[in-house]
């Protein structure tokens, strides 16, 4: 039951602000039966082997979070963009797109929205569908460019429990290998890496290897149903080369270590193997929720940071390192004063 991946968190204990320097942030070592080790990220290569392969998400986020005028009441608007409708994939070509508004009740179909900054119109929006939990299905008619509109209107997504939207922050969210726009959240767990950090792993023979998995609803969304398998998965799409895939076959047959930094790492190679039998190239979306009892094939150790509760990302980490595992170090997090969620501290995790 979701109940059991439930837990209480001091205000406090929220990060609220990125980590100056990016790799200064604790780093939690769970390697096994082994007691838990109290680190700092810049120390992550202690732990990563000569021949481990550290599989990146590329991922860019996009300002997603765009703010209009109800026509014509006048009444403030927040879309989140979440993708274009009809598609998993991130499309600046885009005209209709599927997003979370707020609030919603009052935005039925033929509704109109109408976005402008300080230098003037930016465009309109229709809604064309509704659907449950505030998704709205709109169509844009803008005065721009879709780049220009979301340079000019849009936000970073920052959480909700993130109070903090300075320009600091905005900026800190992103991680520094960024390259393939389309998420509306970050990577997290990747937040840390710097590129010197970066260079350093490689010097001492960690091989790195790249993926884009644009971070959505699926990854975001808290569970509301009593019971895990009461969870309705949604799709994220993502990417992976033919080299990618190569330098991942080649890492398991000769018994080296395969490295996530994150859970969409995870999730993007654990569902392209669960659903194509085989590690498979090329552009794809996954519905796969991984709960207890999964079999990995591909994942031998993660990188990740501590989750939200009753959050299927938390619910990832405990089927890989086991429940129990997972929430005794959780308690331990919070005894220590580890700082959670999105710009929080870290851990390594080696089952």
């Amino acid at each position: 039951m979701t109940a059991a991946y439930a837990y209480e968190l001091p205000a406090e204990l929220i990060a609220q602000a990125p980590a100056e320097p990016r790799d200064a942030c604790r780093l939690m070592v769970l390697e096994g039966t082994r007691p838990l080790q109290h680190r700092t990220f810049r120390e992550l290569g202690s732990f990563l082997r000569s021949g481990d392969l550290l599989v990146l998400n590329e991922t860019r986020v996009i300002a997603a979070r765009i703010f209009g005028t109800r026509e014509p009441t006048g009444g403030k608007v927040e879309f989140l963009l979440l993708h274009p409708a009809g598609s998993q994939r991130y499309s600046e070509d885009a005209v209709r797109w599927t997003v979370l508004a707020r609030p919603a009740r009052r935005l039925n179909a033929g509704e109109r929205v109408r976005f402008e900054d300080a230098r003037g119109p930016l465009g309109s929006a229709t809604v064309v569908e509704t659907g449950e939990g505030g998704i709205r299905t709109v169509a844009f008619e803008l005065h721009v460019t879709f780049a220009q509109f979301l340079e000019r209107g849009g936000r970073l997504p920052m959480p909700p429990y993130v109070k903090n939207d300075s320009e600091a922050a905005q900026r800190g969210y992103q991680t520094v290998f960024a390259r393939v726009p389309g998420s509306v959240a970050a990577p997290t767990a990747s937040l840390h890496f710097t590129p010197e950090l970066l260079a350093d792993l490689v010097r001492n023979g960690v091989e790195l290897a790249r993926l884009t998995l644009d971070v959505g609803l699926a990854t975001f969304r808290p569970m509301q149903s009593h019971r895990i398998d009461g969870h309705a998965m949604h799709g994220e799409s993502y990417e992976i080369s033919p080299g990618a895939v190569r330098s991942i076959v080649e890492a398991k047959r000769d018994g080296r270590r395969v490295v996530a930094a994150g859970t969409t790492v995870v999730r993007a190679l654990e569902g392209n193997v669960h659903d194509n039998g085989v590690l498979t190239p090329g552009e794809h979306v996954t519905n796969v929720f991984i709960t207890p009892g999964f079999r990995f094939q591909i994942v031998d150790a993660l990188v990740t940071n501590f989750h939200l509760p009753r959050s299927t990302l938390l619910v990832l980490t405990s089927a890989f390192a086991g429940r129990e595992r997972m929430l005794d170090a959780y308690a331990e997090a919070v005894r220590f004063g580890y700082r959670f969620f999105s710009f929080g501290d870290a851990m390594l995790v080696v089952p």
